[in-house]
């Protein structure tokens, strides 16, 4: 736990700094692929993940250590092929799960945050999931442990094998030669991002793309069908812990609006979009049908109100920056409490980003659980020992940040919804 928060300090500004390099980049070459409040939702998104990671809050129902113990057949050297089988039983497993994510319901409600932006950049590479707490998976390890793989090695292989997934979302980069008949390169992965009937559930690899060439699931980028983005049911939110849940509460409506008992039980399993028939017909959902002609979700703000979400979302960082410098000191319970400050945090900018009035009661919530944590900890955990007096600018900044988005919700968001309610009126 405390290795891996020492590796995302390092990690988490080297990402936003490439996210913020390739913006500047396509700014000057006139392809600007992000949009503001998207970018936002990404890195929000990434925040929750880690955060999430760093807590532990996930259960494997058959570890790997167990897999080791009972089917390893060798007990290969500690040596360069012990890293080079764990990361090609890692990348093995990988296509495997994600392929599943894509194939199945329940699966998919894990896997559609990352899918859920309707632009394509290293930003939406940030947009992982916080509501997987069991994994199924660890069985696709098994030729790692046949091979006595020591789950030491698996553990330091697996965020190198992650963080490496994330230079090929971006637009910026073309057809890559030779790499393309081994490696996931942009390309490939502009394709596995794309709604396109062409390429819909295709490209499931991580690193090499030549599982999908050998299990039927590969398909080139097509120079005449640009690949268009997002999930075909929008999300239309930029709420990463919202969207995280989605799915699951769309099967679950699903499950207890079905009259048939067959269909409560095998909605779960059933392909990924698979609703029964009584239920589509009475209660339908959005979903896009012209993957050319829909509208972006967008919702109207001001240039003030995007810096100010910014502002807010640049606040957590530096809270989550210290909590991951810091996780032995905070120690537990104290850790879980923080971690609750941090996903309330992000819940409630985002609900301001989306432009909901809900958004000050969440933000009211939030810095009085964040006052009441800096009166219970006397100062912000510790934090005045690092340089006296930032605890108060903590105590300053919750107080300010109700007040701010007060002003929003009430000037804003408010005027905006009279002015939409005098239209339909007249």
């Amino acid at each position: 736990m405390e290795t891996y928060g020492k590796i995302l300090l390092i990690a988490m500004p080297t990402f936003v700094a490439l996210v913020l390099l390739e913006k500047l980049y396509g700014w000057w070459k006139g392809n600007d692929t992000y949009r503001h409040m998207d970018m936002l939702s990404s890195l929000s998104s990434g925040i929750t993940n880690v955060t999430k990671d760093v807590l532990g809050l996930s259960v494997s129902i058959l570890t790997y250590k167990w897999l080791v113990d009972h089917v390893a057949i060798y007990q290969v050297e500690h040596t360069f092929w012990t890293y080079f089988i764990a990361f090609m039983a890692l990348d093995f497993s990988g296509y495997w799960t994600h392929r599943l994510a894509h194939q199945i319901n329940f699966f998919w409600n894990k896997h559609a945050i990352h899918h859920s932006s309707e632009e394509f950049n290293l930003a939406c590479a940030l947009r992982q999931s916080v509501s997987s707490f069991v994994n199924l998976f660890t069985v696709f390890l098994l030729p790692a442990a046949i091979f006595g793989v020591p789950p030491k090695v698996i553990a330091v292989v697996a965020p190198l094998h992650l963080f490496a997934q994330f230079w090929y979302h971006t637009r910026h980069i073309g057809k890559m030669g030779f790499l393309e008949y081994f490696l996931v390169t942009p390309s490939h992965h502009r394709v596995h991002h794309a709604i396109n009937p062409e390429y819909l559930d295709k490209n499931h690899g991580q690193i090499f793309i030549f599982w999908d060439k050998m299990f039927g699931t590969f398909q080139e980028e097509l120079p005449d069908v640009p690949p268009v983005y997002g999930i075909t049911r929008p999300a239309k939110t930029w709420n990463p812990i919202k969207i995280n849940f989605q799915h699951l509460w769309l099967l679950i409506k699903d499950a207890w609006y079905a009259q048939n008992w067959k269909d409560k039980l095998r909605i779960w399993f059933m392909p990924t979009g698979w609703r029964p028939a009584d239920v589509a017909a009475k209660h339908p959902v959005e979903k896009i049908d012209d993957i050319y002609h829909f509208v972006k979700y967008e919702p109207a703000t001001s240039a003030a109100l995007k810096t100010w979400a910014t502002v807010q979302m640049a606040a957590v960082f530096a809270f989550i920056s210290y909590f991951f410098g810091n996780l032995a000191a905070i120690g537990s319970p104290g850790i879980f409490i923080y971690g609750a400050f941090i996903f309330l945090s992000v819940y409630a900018y985002s609900e301001l980003m989306d432009c909901k009035r809900e958004a000050l009661l969440w933000e009211g919530l939030k810095n009085g659980f964040g006052l009441w944590l800096a009166w219970q900890t006397g100062g912000w955990f510790g934090i005045e020992n690092l340089l006296p007096g930032l605890e108060w600018l903590v105590i300053a900044y919750l107080i300010t940040s109700t007040f701010i988005t007060a002003y929003f919700v009430i000037s804003e968001i408010g005027k905006s919804r009279q002015l939409m309610h005098s239209k339909r009126q007249s």
